[in-house]
């Protein structure tokens, strides 16, 4: 599947009937009718394939990789000028932002392009009915991925299930649980389609396609949405039966090239090195060191690295590792952050700044701290460059040893401190999905495939449905299979993991799922909107119109960019201006008007 990724250019030009209203205004005059396509099976076969590479969009080019849904969640924030690209961070957020006319547009361009392959390919000669029906259930299922991503943010949408002539695109907003019953029947259709296989094997040519695994996984993270959590449950079950499982090895090697087709894939956007097919959030993620210097585009939100526990499960507090450090300004505690052996013209400019060098150890002050992140729950350090950590970076076409330390130093080798666009400032940088080393020559664009569904989340979606079925002793089970794993103490194993009930499971699960996923740009948001608690995880709990404590900080908690909550209204999307006005049976969600 992944060699294929190469022919869709013949792809592309495949596709005449247009999305909804205004995304395309003619009937381009470059492209191959759908009269001509589906009358030869290669073309029919491209088409297919198109479908499929509409997924690439969200990660096969940098400016669109500035669109990250955990920049939205409360997971990573977005650095100084790239701010402008997520809305909502600024609290004056208007219907009019291009945020919700672009991800209108992408998705229902993939529905178009499925529904072109579902309502034709059956007429196409010479190509064998069973090859005919798992193509009609692949884009049946990609279609339902996107009406899923569409229902969460507008929690309804017009339902096209045929493509109509550009003037024909009128449709109102369908109920929200017309649109779940609408993806539910997608998913039947794949669940129950004999020719749709239940996985791939990794040597299999065709990995990366849709299988039964994948139509599951939807159907139950939608019951999860409805509350159906006994339906759930079964689908979840299902899919460890079908033969998925936990990649056995180190959770930070999982997020490596060679073992991205582990039986933990469940499905996932296939991507080569190559511009335009690649995947770009090593560049986005990535520091100056890394190939192709990338652009420090995202970092790790500082609370949310605060909240990883320690590996015996007990939470993380500053407090215990320095005494009184919440009492202290943020620019007097930076002192304990800093790197050994300062300078006199570093110490005075950091007392300028408000360090408290009183509380610093001129020779120990780096193992001081490394020591305090050294008990820490492992995920952490796999997903963050952690203050004097090593990375291996390869811009110099060698792979060199960098060190994250600060204030930041050009120094020669061997003692090289690691440089980002930032060097001023001290930030939890990314770890997870940036290129180590040489591993990626292919300038910003790896061939690292993006998960979209893996079989950590089908645990943890399971205990949550056994869980709201006040099944709390059995959902724990779950749970722990994930921190076992992770190499965190299991839950109920000692006083800090006591679980108090299903409440207290309720957050643990949560949480989990915020250590687990963070980096991946997918789940996250989605099940924050879900469980009502966006609010909390990104803004902390602010009043709307406030400037909130949280916001983008250095690690230790100085704020340099507070954000501001609008309202409970941003739970569910703006409808695209643009598009009411193009279609006026479109209804407007309440209080964006």
């Amino acid at each position: 599947m992944k060699k294929t990724i190469y022919y869709i250019v013949l792809t592309l030009c495949c596709l005449s009937t247009v999305s909804c209203a205004g995304f395309l205004d003619k009937t381009p005059t470059d492209k191959l009718s759908s009269d001509l396509v589906y009358t030869d099976p290669v073309l029919a076969e491209n088409a297919v394939r198109g479908v499929y590479n509409n997924l690439l969009w969200d990660f096969n080019s940098t400016e669109n990789v500035a669109y990250n849904w955990d920049a939205y969640a409360g997971v990573l924030d977005p650095v100084d000028y790239f701010r402008g690209s997520i809305a909502f961070l600024s609290g004056n957020v208007l219907s009019t932002n291009g945020v919700f006319t672009t991800f209108w547009k992408r998705w229902y361009e993939g529905i178009n392009r499925a529904n072109d392959v579902i309502n034709n390919i059956g007429r196409v000669p010479g190509m064998s009915e069973a090859v005919k029906q798992q193509r009609i259930a692949e884009c049946r299922f990609i279609r339902a991925l996107y009406y899923y991503r569409l229902n969460c943010r507008w929690r309804g949408v017009p339902v096209y299930l045929e493509n109509l002539a550009p003037d024909e695109y009128t449709r109102g907003r369908s109920e929200e649980d017309v649109v779940w019953q609408t993806i539910i029947d997608d998913c039947n259709y794949c669940i129950e389609n004999e020719n749709l296989p239940d996985k791939y094997g990794a040597s299999d040519s065709n990995y990366g396609r849709v299988t039964k695994g994948a139509a599951y996984m939807l159907r139950g993270k939608v019951y999860l949405w409805q509350k159906k959590y006994e339906l759930a449950e079964a689908d979840f079950i299902k899919i460890g039966e079908l033969g998925y499982g936990l990649y056995d090895g180190n959770y930070a090697d999982l997020f490596l090239e060679a073992n991205e087709k582990s039986r933990e894939m469940i499905f996932s956007i296939q991507f080569i090195p190559q511009k335009g097919f690649g995947n770009a959030l090593s560049y986005i993620y990535g520091n100056v060191e890394t190939v192709s210097k990338g652009n420090d585009q995202f970092v790790v939100n500082t609370d949310f690295a605060d909240s990883y526990q320690n590996r015996n499960g007990k939470p993380f507090s500053w407090d215990d590792v320095f005494p009184g450090y919440s009492k202290l300004t943020p620019q007097a505690r930076s002192a304990y952050f800093l790197r050994d052996d300062l300078t006199d013209t570093e110490i005075s400019s950091l007392k300028d700044y408000g360090a408290d060098m009183s509380l610093y150890l001129p020779s120990g002050n780096e193992a001081r701290l490394k020591a305090a992140y050294a008990q820490r729950d492992p995920r952490l350090a796999a997903t963050v460059i952690l203050p004097y950590s090593t990375y291996v970076g390869g811009s110099t076409g060698a792979a060199l040893t960098y060190t994250s330390r600060h204030p930041y130093r050009r120094d020669t080798a061997p003692e090289l401190d690691l440089q980002t666009r930032y060097t001023t400032r001290m930030y939890y940088w990314m770890r997870k999905f940036v290129a180590r080393g040489t591993e990626c020559q292919a300038s910003e664009y790896t061939g690292i495939d993006m998960p979209v569904f893996r079989y950590a989340d089908v645990l943890l979606c399971l205990a949550e449905a056994l869980n709201e079925q006040g099944r709390t002793p059995e959902a724990i089970g779950y749970v722990n299979k994930v921190r076992d794993r992770a190499g965190v103490a299991e839950l109920d194993s000692n006083t800090w993991t006591a679980v108090e009930g299903q409440d207290d499971l309720r957050q643990r699960i949560i949480d989990e799922k915020h250590w687990e996923f963070a980096g991946e740009s997918g789940t996250l948001y989605e099940d924050e909107l879900r469980w009502g608690v966006w609010h909390q995880r990104r803004f902390l709990g602010s009043a709307p119109g406030e400037q909130s404590e949280a916001g983008l900080k250095q690690v230790w908690g100085e704020n340099v960019a507070p954000y501001i909550y609008a309202g409970d209204y941003c739970y569910r999307w703006a409808v695209p201006q643009s598009e009411r006005e193009r279609n006026g049976n479109l209804s407007q969600n309440a209080d964006w008007n």
